[in-house]
């Protein structure tokens, strides 16, 4: 079995060229300003037309209005919405109306009393994602290289495969997906030299241990 791979944060065409050749799953690119990983929709939008059909782009918000969206939208052409901010089921399902793209709504994840709003958002997201909850004074509500007990998900029912987040790395990979059962990861500080700056030969080292699981 291998493992498909989301490569998050991107924002230049040696990481995008890197997640091509590694043949990740899917290419991610960061909406929320706060964050090291931000760009501009536009030139999102630029990387996005060098992906080759079958790998999806997916852009990442948090809590954002409908102009922001729309403005994402407009810019960078994504195939997926990430909300990975406090949205509600009900925002999510608006979100899926207005765009007509698919969504994938991240949890934070700290304890099994998190995950009581699963069967909600599975109703309306076509994906979920579990990441860690954010510490107190986190700035970024993902993308922290922080990892959660990852068995708590194990076994959670949801109508597609869920994606696992939270301080993965090619060396824990494998503890990860045998311990949460995830067919699906997210990974962004992982494969970074430094905050919001990719390390094409890390990309490559995550990619090349999701294929040996």
């Amino acid at each position: 079995m291998s493992v498909g791979v989301k490569i998050c944060g991107l924002k230049t065409p040696g990481a995008v060229a890197a997640v091509i050749a590694g043949g990740a799953a899917f290419a991610g690119f960061v909406f929320f300003e706060k964050s090291p990983r931000f760009i501009e929709p536009a030139a999102a939008g630029t990387l996005r037309r060098a992906l080759p059909p079958g790998l999806p782009a997916v852009a990442v918000t948090a809590d954002a209005d409908d102009d922001a969206i729309d403005a994402v939208v407009a810019g960078a052409r994504p195939d997926y919405l990430q909300l990975h901010g406090r949205e509600t089921p009900a925002r999510v399902a608006q979100v899926k109306a207005r765009t007509g793209l698919k969504v994938i709504k991240a949890i934070a994840v700290s304890s099994a009393h998190d995950l009581r709003a699963v069967p909600d958002f599975d109703k309306c997201a076509d994906l979920l994602l579990f990441d860690a909850k954010p510490a107190p004074g986190d700035a970024l509500p993902g993308g922290n290289a922080r990892r959660f007990d990852w068995s708590l998900v194990r076994g959670t029912q949801t109508a597609q495969p869920f994606m696992l987040a939270g301080g993965l790395t090619a060396g824990n990979l494998g503890e990860a997906i045998a311990l949460s059962g995830a067919a699906l990861v997210d990974v962004s500080s992982g494969v970074e030299c430094a905050p919001g700056e990719k390390d094409v030969n890390l990309i490559a080292a995550f990619l090349a241990a999701a294929k040996l699981i």
